[in-house]
């Protein structure tokens, strides 16, 4: 992958009500090349709109990828991948760390009803995550807007992303930035992550 190759990585910090959005634009060669910010409600399902919100303010043509940190923003503001990437026009990678049983569990402890019905439509419409080596450590990758077959896999640009250690450098600068945003506003310690977002 070219040098000058651009992602946007977006990654969250919340505390009480709010999650603070920040999203970094980085290429392969760790430059950072912009930076945004946006929001979305801990608890709510505004999470895809604040991504998609935290991509058009850098109005840039150039960023050719999108990271997102998890699919479960803000305790369990549910990001659905795939209405990003046709929102944007851009592929979309949501990237973990952890191994996980999923979500479906944990949403149906803490929620009932549509509210549950809402969250769970856009978890079980998500792709697969796919287990990827990277540098000898385990990233999770689920993804939506790849060309199949015709450009570069999940995996290729995962790691073309991430010059050394286990985490793609956009999601690694955006997460700094966005506690960073979230200490400057508020005082409160951060929440506990979900595994399925860390």
């Amino acid at each position: 992958m070219k040098s000058g190759t651009r992602a946007l990585g977006i990654a969250e910090s919340y505390r009480e009500e709010r999650s603070h959005l920040a999203g970094v634009v980085v290429t392969p060669d760790r430059t950072v090349d912009g930076v945004s910010l946006s929001s979305c409600t801990v608890g709510g399902t505004d999470s895809t709109a604040g991504v998609v919100d935290c991509y058009r303010r850098l109005d840039r043509d150039d960023i050719r990828y999108v990271f997102v940190s998890g699919i479960a923003l803000a305790w369990y503001n549910v990001f659905d991948l795939s209405a990003a990437a046709k929102a944007i026009d851009r592929p979309v990678l949501s990237v973990t760390f952890e191994s996980s049983e999923g979500l479906e569990r944990s949403l149906r402890e803490h929620f009932t009803g549509g509210d549950l019905d809402e969250r769970l439509a856009i978890y079980e419409a998500l792709s697969p995550r796919e287990r990827i080596d990277v540098n000898g450590h385990d990233v999770y990758v689920r993804s939506a807007g790849l060309s199949d077959g015709t450009g570069p896999s999940a995996a290729t640009i995962v790691r073309a992303f991430t010059p050394e250690g286990g985490r793609p450098e956009p999601v690694r600068v955006s997460r700094l930035v966005a506690r960073a945003v979230a200490d400057d506003r508020e005082d409160d310690p951060p929440t506990t992550p979900d595994p399925e977002r860390s």
